[in-house]
């Protein structure tokens, strides 16, 4: 059975944070608009999550809590896995690897260069430098998340809240 994907970039934030910290930075009002964009244009593709999984630095969490609402996903089954906070790709792939196996669609919410870097890893598509409130799919025809490894992904699907303002996804 082919396992899918999602792979997000938060959406844009503010520059600085109340208590001067990267990790409690707040969305923009851009950032707002857009991951909830993202999430519309999510439920538009017909993507069904098995499970979201978020950094929980407050940007990421709050671009998942905002796509889980416009895809009719419960936002109080979203999980934060604080690997995934200034994670390496090491890091990143080890939490992919992790994921139970009965889950064949996953969306993770996190953070860059790491997010971008690992779709491109595994998929060994070139998307450069994926912007705020990005998603990329990738499609593994795998029966083990622990399967997962460079080259063996897809890309099926790639957009940013640009592309989909613009008419062009």
């Amino acid at each position: 059975m082919a396992k899918h994907l999602y792979l997000v970039r938060h959406a844009k934030t503010q520059r600085e944070s109340i208590d001067n910290t990267d990790f409690s930075r707040e969305l923009a009002d851009r950032g707002l608009r857009d991951a909830s964009l993202a999430g519309a244009y999510c439920k538009k593709m017909d993507y069904h999550l098995d499970m979201m999984i978020s950094s929980p630095a407050n940007r990421a969490l709050a671009t998942a809590e905002l796509m889980a609402q416009q895809m009719d996903y419960d936002p109080e089954n979203i999980h934060t896995n604080e690997e995934l906070y200034m994670a390496s790709i090491r890091t990143f792939l080890q939490v992919i690897n992790q994921l139970k196996d009965e889950w064949n669609n996953v969306m993770v919410v996190s953070h860059n260069p790491s997010v971008t870097y690992l779709g491109e890893y595994v998929s060994d598509a070139e998307v450069g430098d994926m912007p705020t409130g990005a998603v990329m799919k990738v499609k593994f025809d795998i029966g083990s998340w622990a399967e997962v490894s460079q080259n063996i992904g897809v890309l099926e699907d790639y957009v940013s809240p640009r592309m989909i303002k613009d008419g062009l996804k």
